[in-house]
């Protein structure tokens, strides 16, 4: 698949994300506008993950402890070779999401996230993309701030 326009290219991305629940396909057909040495940074956390793999367990990671997820384009800015993207996730935390910190269980909340992601582009494929979003407006909605915690009686859970 070659998309020559970086705002098309990342409009794909979502839109083969968005499919998840109904195409078997979505992870390796989103592989395909990914270069072998791509370089994906979740800012929150500094965890990076690299390469085509990398990406494909990133996204696999999300859409399986949010399998209901879906993310809504809110605007896109490009250029030949970068595009930015500002969307909003939203899903409800069914299943486990493996963090840097470990792991964190299903807390069958819904979550609304603001993020934004900066890609780069190099010969029709992502060459890096760069994760924002609110790390501790997450952990809010999963009920997991340790002042909500404390509030419940639980142990704090690591993030």
């Amino acid at each position: 698949m070659i998309i020559h326009d970086a705002a098309t290219l990342v409009r794909t991305v979502y839109s083969l994300y968005n499919a998840h629940q109904t195409d078997a396909e979505w992870l390796d057909k989103t592989s395909m506008l990914v270069s072998e040495n791509c370089e994906a940074v979740n800012a929150p956390t500094g965890s990076i993950r690299r390469g085509k793999e990398g990406l494909k367990q990133r996204l696999l990671n999300w859409s399986t402890a949010f399998p209901d997820s879906s993310n809504e384009i809110t605007n896109v800015v490009a250029t030949n070779d970068q595009a930015v993207v500002e969307f909003i996730s939203r899903g409800t935390h069914r299943g486990v999401l493996h963090t840097p910190k470990g792991d964190i269980q299903p807390t069958n909340r819904k979550i609304e996230l603001r993020c934004c992601d900066v890609y780069r582009i190099s010969n029709n494929e992502i060459v890096t993309l760069h994760s924002y979003y609110d790390a501790l407006g997450l952990q809010e909605q999963l009920g997991l701030t340790p002042a909500q915690q404390a509030q419940r009686g639980e142990p704090a859970q690591q993030e």
